[in-house]
């Protein structure tokens, strides 16, 4: 254990290590212990621990003046000593079986240490633990590694956490706003019942290019232009490619117009205007689209704008290389194109290579025959 100098700033870091692991396999969750044991069994990957370390690494130029606090092994001090930060080791786990009990006692720890900035890498879940186990005096910021993230109080990746945790804790950017934390049902979720739930507020540091906001529904009014973009995308179908089909309610609307089941928040896989497989994962993905040729319908998140990298990590950097950027096929009503005010569309794949790679511009489906030309930016590009 390395001791910090006590001077300069205090950070609090806490990492839920097995925050997304339902991700890329599919379980669109990582709430309790018989998912987390499932997603495992799945072949799942912890990505905690890399995009917390994502974090440190951009708080290097200060860290001769910084306090670092952090839970032990998996729960933060692996990603500090991954950075060769010096650090302190507050509390205790059993290592490999760290609950929400552990995060709140986490946290109800930093509250007492009067750190400046509690950091934690999780999903909405996490974010959760974290509203119960304190009070609106800590000022903190989410590091996204989970599956749902409806929540405001994440940064729109492990680069732009850190780029402003450095900025607040250098005193450079000084306005602070309270977030929203958000959470679904994720027993609802999986029957594809979509219920999110406004659970309390954590104040954060803002910026608006570098925080996400929380995810809007998509309202009523879009039903006639979901209709039109469904018309627009059946019509110009192939015979031979596979279409993977992302999550969303405009995407459900093809699904709808051809007369099949769509699972709302799941990733479906449609071809000859037949569903050929339903609900799948990264691992069946590859599997179908051997020596196939193929294409990606995807819309935007509502309010956030994420293409890739929120609730569909299904559609992993190596199913999106697969695929090709060219035949990937956008779809957003225009009120939710309205909804964004400017802002890009985002991915945040967890590969960096696949994200600007994804960059640019791309082609809207907006109504039967309009499009819009978008710009595409991978989360933390500045």
């Amino acid at each position: 254990m390395s001791i910090c100098a006590d001077h300069g700033r205090r950070l609090g870091l806490i990492v839920n290590p097995v925050a997304g692991l339902g991700g890329r396999v599919g379980l669109k969750g990582s709430d309790g212990a018989a998912i987390q044991q499932q997603a495992l069994r799945l072949g799942a990957v912890p990505q905690s621990l890399h995009r917390a370390a994502q974090v440190l690494e951009r708080l290097k130029p200060i860290k001769d003046e910084l306090m670092l606090y952090t839970y032990p092994a998996e729960m933060g001090e692996e990603a500090a000593k991954r950075c060769g930060l010096d650090h302190t080791v507050i509390g205790s786990i059993v290592a490999g079986q760290t609950t929400a009990a552990d995060t709140a006692r986490a946290a109800r720890e930093m509250q007492r240490l009067r750190v400046d900035l509690l950091l934690f890498a999780g999903g909405d879940g996490t974010a959760r633990d974290i509203t119960d186990a304190i009070d609106d005096t800590l000022l903190v910021l989410g590091i996204p590694t989970g599956v749902k993230m409806q929540s405001a109080v994440f940064a729109v990746s492990p680069i732009s956490a850190g780029d402003l945790a450095l900025a607040s804790l250098q005193g450079r950017i000084r306005r602070e706003r309270e977030a929203e934390v958000m959470d679904i049902d994720e027993d609802a979720l999986r029957q594809g019942i979509v219920t999110a739930k406004l659970y309390g507020y954590l104040r954060v540091p803002h910026e608006d290019r570098l925080v996400q906001g929380a995810k809007t529904p998509s309202s009523g009014r879009d039903k006639v232009a979901m209709e039109t973009i469904a018309l627009q995308i059946i019509d110009h179908m192939e015979d031979e490619p596979l279409y993977i089909v992302g999550p969303g309610t405009t995407t459900r609307a093809i699904l709808s117009k051809l007369g099949l089941d769509k699972t709302l928040i799941g990733v479906d896989v449609v071809w000859k205007d037949k569903l050929l497989a339903s609900d799948v994962n990264e691992a069946q993905l590859l599997n179908l689209l051997e020596g196939r040729t193929s294409r990606i319908i995807v819309t935007p998140i509502g309010g956030q704008g994420y293409l890739f990298g929120r609730g569909n990590q299904q559609i992993s950097p190596k199913i999106i290389k697969q695929v090709g950027k060219a035949n990937i096929i956008v779809v957003a009503t225009p009120e939710k194109m309205d909804a964004l005010r400017g802002r890009p569309f985002l991915v945040d794949t967890g590969d960096p290579e696949t994200d600007r790679w994804l960059s640019g511009y791309t082609r809207v489906v907006c109504g039967y025959g309009e499009y819009s030309i978008y710009k595409i930016s991978y989360a933390g590009e500045n």
